[in-house]
């Protein structure tokens, strides 16, 4: 898989730090669940001078029941709100059952999804923050007798800490079981390998 790099323009197209290559390259090297299609998709080009971003879907029984995607920013010169020159944001939605949205809990649940999945992968970051929210829908008329719907959308950024080789696939890893936690994926055991489903792995030849 290629991961596709933007830059501002005005801000020297083609002369991206070695830095902001070399995570950019670690994205496109992170290992995610077989549910997850990934595939890169165009950045945001206002937000930082550089950028990056992926997409996925995360499907089961060919049924996409999860969508997400996650945006790397680089700022040379540094940027205060960010405590370094390097942010993550990420985006994930899953349906729900409509019981579970109805839960007062669920919304600090889904923000520890996150912070877990990071620490778990050994992501260390600094500065999170973000949103979650539940979606309900309820029928009326002639559709009530059509099953109401729920979904959860987490929304969250926060700034890597880097090793030397700027490898940021442990966050894009992290990413990917936060995806797979909202749908309600069961946590692979250590030393079984998943079988893929019918999209296969992460359209790497993309």
């Amino acid at each position: 898989m290629v991961v596709r790099q933007e830059t501002r323009p005005g801000s020297g197209a083609g002369t991206q730090p070695e830095e902001f290559r070399l995570a950019v390259a670690s994205m496109g090297a992170a290992h995610l669940r077989p549910e997850i299609f990934c595939e890169a998709m165009p950045a945001p080009q206002r937000i930082a001078p550089h950028a990056s971003a992926l997409s996925a879907d995360v499907t089961v029984d060919e049924e996409d029941i999860g969508t997400g995607r996650i945006i790397l920013l680089h700022d040379p010169a540094g940027n205060d709100a960010w405590s370094g020159e390097f942010r993550l944001v990420a985006y994930a939605r899953a349906e729900i059952d409509p019981e579970l949205a109805a839960d007062p809990l669920l919304a600090g649940v889904g923000w520890t999804w996150l912070t877990e999945a990071l620490d778990a992968h050994g992501a260390s970051y600094l500065v999170p923050s973000g949103t979650v929210t539940t979606v309900t829908t309820e029928n009326f008329g002639g559709m009530a007798e059509e099953e109401g719907t729920a979904q959860i959308e987490i929304r969250a950024s926060w700034t890597p800490e880097l090793p030397e080789d700027c490898d940021i696939s442990a966050h894009v890893e992290a990413w990917g079981e936060l995806l797979c936690t909202a749908v309600g994926l069961e946590p692979v055991p250590d030393g079984v390998t998943a079988i893929p489903s019918r999209r296969g792995q992460r359209g790497q030849d993309q």
